[in-house]
């Protein structure tokens, strides 16, 4: 740890010394609400979350659950699902600079962006594959980083954990609303505005959009070029309708167009000796649209409560890039992708407050459901060959489709879960879930001119999987729970769209886990600190290798057996009034079993990689009032990252890493000025890289890290 990291790490203690009459800002304020209301209650505050698809308090559940409230995603300025991953222990995210490619990962587990092991949720909707899950935030209410399988009640792609991401609802009391402007280095330049509220007594609407553009971090030396910019304009549209006091429903549309640079990738060795510096003969660019809709109804009864949930999720990419990342011309390459997705679920539950009664000390809660999903995905990957690169004897351009794809999927699934209930101290939660889907490909590769055989596949697959889950959680006190939890997650197969000759298909990929853990509150309810220990075991793992035989391009291959052990801390203090301390620790150790090989090499006793050994985060917040309705506040926060392995050969790999974020400001009942500073010590750090053999001098290529950024917001509520 360096000395300037550990400062900042220790000023954040501090802040708990530091005097303050508000708990927060003064701008920091409900997003239902939109009002002033400083607390003077010194509290941690219950959090609400949707982990296990009912509304429940975080701290009564017996899983690793990590919301991140809007408080938070404010305070902090946060837009994006990788800032606010911080938070949560044991996660790492591995992005490249279009940001179309985010890749999460619990506890080891992750996958391909095609067939992810951990899966956003954005209000309610799965997001089938990570093209659409990473984008820019509008009235985002809350974020839920739900650690270990949770297949048992989600089904396919949730081994891992899942993200859940929830919009803030339309306000039915009065007209409100919000815009902020922040301002910044790299030309940094942002709008986002919100307003929402009442067209009848039992309709109200909303509506949020916003804009953000930046230069890109990373220059062509040959051109004097920014490779790596971004620009996007999103929006959101949201009615919430209340027909009767029973019945709620709800639509919610999003969208997003990101027009984004190039990859800011180059040869690892001479990305660390000339950082955000590269030389490629052409500048390419990836682009992204997004469209999502959703449609939620609920009804609750005096027993039961009934809820449906529609959704559709559209979007396409459109990428060109130098594929060899040197000066000469080697190898170009277009990749556009498309996807159309629609899912249902219907949910019927007891209605909150209203479990099944057996006696005096006997009672359950329960919910079943069904769920029916299609998604179809097509892509055209073409690589561009110099005249001569692929042989002396093909003295002329080639062109290679690697492939033409068109893969198409449908599922359904079932599940039921009920939990009892023992003089309101023992809970026992038994459930399973029971999914089928059917998978059809159609792969198509060929070149041009003709200078092979094309090669064409056509193959369909059915999968089926019975995933068991249970609980036993005990209240040691009014405000303490221990629990032990356990269950089975798993990965349908599939079929890759682009892989070498007989890899086009790989097969079922299933883990086993088991967690135990306490949550506890004290001193008061000024202090939360919830522990946790788990242990996964997994079979046929799934692992994203490179194409030794096409540049720049990957497939799902099964490796073998894996094993995840180890444990999490979170703790939350309220000290004082107008100062709030967080902190989250986690410790994983992941590896390859014995015999399990990748690319034909024994990868035994490696660790699973991009998996850092141990992340940690600590900061504090103080907020003290100036006069009536203004405030300052100022904020510090730390993250740590153990080292880590790039691929599963273990060969190159990311040291230990640190970022420091700092975020100070004015705050008034209808403006605010807010001066912000992310990785503030501009540390270096390349957090993914993978081989490119042949073209790489070193063998790897990657791309760096988000450098020091800094600027200033402007903000104002009406």
């Amino acid at each position: 740890m360096s000395y300037r990291t550990f400062t900042v790490a220790a000023l954040a203690s501090l802040l708990s010394l530091t005097p303050a009459d508000a708990q927060t800002p003064a701008s920091y304020t409900s997003a239902s609400q939109q009002t002033t209301q400083p607390v003077a209650q010194v509290v941690m505050p219950s959090v609400t979350v949707t982990a296990q698809k009912e509304p429940a308090d975080a701290q009564s559940l017996p899983l690793s659950v990590t919301p991140v409230t809007w408080e938070t995603l404010i305070a902090a300025g946060i837009v994006n699902i990788t800032d606010a991953a911080l938070y949560s222990p044991n996660t790492y995210f591995s992005d490249l600079s279009a940001r179309k490619i985010s890749n999460a990962r619990f506890r080891g587990i992750g996958s391909s962006p095609a067939n992810p092991g951990v899966t956003t949720y954005i209000d309610g909707v799965p997001q089938l594959n990570t093209n659409s899950s990473s984008i820019e935030f509008l009235d985002v209410e809350q974020i839920e980083f739900v650690r270990g399988p949770q297949s048992g009640l989600y089904g396919r792609n949730t081994l891992g954990g899942l993200i859940n991401i929830n919009s803030v609802r339309p306000s039915l009391y009065d007209w409100h609303g919000s815009a902020t402007v922040p301002i910044g280095n790299f030309s940094t330049r942002e709008f986002r505005g919100s307003i929402t509220g009442p067209l009848t007594p039992r309709l109200a609407f909303s509506v949020a959009g916003g804009y953000a553009s930046r230069d890109g971090f990373t220059t062509n030396a040959l051109t004097g070029n920014d490779l790596d910019s971004r620009s996007a304009v999103f929006g959101k549209g949201q009615l919430l309708w209340i027909p009767t006091a029973r019945w709620e429903t709800r639509l919610i549309v999003h969208g997003e167009r990101a027009r984004d640079g190039d990859y800011a990738l180059q040869d690892l060795t001479a990305l660390r000796a000339n950082g955000y510096e590269t030389a490629r003969d052409f500048e390419g660019e990836t682009e992204r649209d997004i469209l999502g809709a959703t449609f939620i109804a609920r009804r609750e009864g005096d027993r039961v409560s009934i809820t449906s949930t529609s959704g559709l999720v559209a979007w396409q990419t459109a990428d060109s890039t130098d594929l060899d990342y040197t000066p000469l011309d080697l190898i170009r390459r277009t990749n556009d992708e498309e996807s159309l997705q629609l899912t249902q679920e219907l949910r019927i539950a007891s209605a909150p407050g209203a479990p099944i009664r057996f006696s005096d000390t006997a009672s359950m809660r329960w919910q079943t459901g069904v769920s029916v999903f299609t998604q179809n995905y097509e892509q055209d990957a073409v690589n561009m060959y110099a005249a001569g690169l692929l042989s002396p004897m093909l003295p002329f351009p080639i062109t290679q489709h690697t492939p033409q794809s068109s893969l198409g999927d449908v599922g359904i699934g079932a599940y039921a879960q009920g939990t009892l209930t023992l003089r309101d101290r023992l809970d026992i939660t038994l459930g399973a879930r029971f999914d089928h889907e059917s998978k059809d490909a159609e792969l198509d590769t060929f070149y041009e001119p003709q200078i092979a055989p094309p090669t064409a596949v056509d193959e369909s697959e059915s999968y089926s999987h019975i995933s068991p889950q249970f609980a036993i959680a005990y209240a040691v006190g009014p405000s303490s729970m221990a629990y032990v939890s356990g269950g089975a997650g798993y990965k349908a197969g599939g079929f890759n769209p682009a892989s070498p000759a007989g890899s086009e298909a790989y097969g079922e990929e299933q883990a086993r886990h088991i967690e135990g853990g306490v949550k506890s509150t004290w001193a008061g309810g000024r202090v939360t600190a919830n522990a946790a220990v788990f242990f996964i075991d997994w079979d046929n793992l799934q692992l994203n290798v490179p194409n030794p035989f096409v540049p720049g391009q990957f497939f799902i291959a099964n490796t073998g057996e894996a094993t995840s052990k180890g444990a999490e801390l979170e703790v939350g203090v309220r000290p004082a009034t107008g100062v709030s301390l967080f902190g989250a620790f986690g410790m994983t150790d992941a590896v390859f079993g014995d015999g399990s090989r990748a690319l034909g090499l024994d990868v035994s006793g490696n660790d699973i990689p991009t998996t850092p050994g141990y992340t940690a985060t600590v900061g504090g917040q103080v907020t003290r009032q100036i006069v009536r309705s203004w405030a300052w506040y100022a904020r510090a926060e730390a993250a740590f990252f153990g080292d880590f392995h790039y691929d599963e050969t273990n060969t190159v790999g990311q040291d230990a890493y640190s970022l420091v974020n700092l975020r100070a400001g004015v705050n008034g009942r209808r403006y605010s000025v807010d001066v912000w500073v992310r990785n503030a010590f501009d540390t270096f750090y390349v957090p993914i890289a993978f081989a490119y053999p042949g073209l790489a001098p070193s063998g790897y290529i990657g791309e760096p890290g988000r450098p020091r950024t800094f600027g200033a917001t402007l903000g104002i509520r009406f």
